[in-house]
């Protein structure tokens, strides 16, 4: 008995469209409705659509998926459903690595095995790196826009009433620190930390 092609789609927010997966998984799943899908996916693959899907399947089955990276959200997670469909007798095909859409003769499947082992450690490794990297720039930024004196993250609290007047007259020496901070009512430790946020200010 020939098993069914089944189809996963995957997009990591709901504002992403799955028509461009489902349009490439089409000419190949058995019918539409063994295309499965999730949107705003969850931790790892803890997704309704892609947990009814393995429900579903049945050893001799065949899996289509536009990229290796619709099974997980890293090198691990991908690793293991890979391995898991294998355990399973259900073959994975991945429109974007050819070798994997290939046929072979019975009994030299191990040949296509070692081959697609090699293209997904590759390709996983560096989709990895890519996510990596823009956590990295997203950091640096951050760290950027700080050395410049931007705030990121929350707000600052407003400064207290009378801060600029008080702080123009110590500063031209009219009033000592002490009178400054008990003027405003702070503490020395808050009193530096403000003093430090207003004159990156400046």
């Amino acid at each position: 008995m020939t098993g069914i092609s089944f189809g996963y789609t995957r997009v990591s927010t709901l504002e992403q469209n799955l028509d461009r997966q489902f349009e490439a998984l089409k000419p190949y799943v058995t019918d539409e409705k063994y295309i499965y899908s999730d949107k705003a996916s969850g931790k790892d693959m803890e997704r309704d659509g892609f947990q009814n899907m393995l429900k579903a399947m049945r050893a001799g089955d065949t899996l289509y998926i536009k990229s290796v990276d619709r099974l997980g959200r890293n090198k691990t997670l991908i690793k293991k459903y890979l391995e898991y469909f294998k355990n399973e007798g259900i073959r994975v095909k991945i429109i974007d690595l050819p070798t994997t859409m290939q046929d072979v003769p019975e009994g030299q499947e191990w040949v296509l095995d070692m081959i697609n082992n090699i293209i997904i450690e590759v390709y996983t490794t560096i989709a990895q790196q890519e996510r990596e990297t823009i956590k990295q720039r997203q950091a640096e930024g951050i760290a950027v826009a700080k050395a410049k004196g931007k705030h990121v993250g929350r707000p600052p609290k407003e400064l207290p009433k009378g801060w600029k007047s008080l702080y123009n007259d110590w500063k031209s020496g009219k009033i000592k620190k002490a009178d400054f901070m008990n003027e405003i009512g702070m503490k020395p430790a808050t009193f530096y930390k403000k003093l430090k946020e207003y004159e990156a200010t400046l």
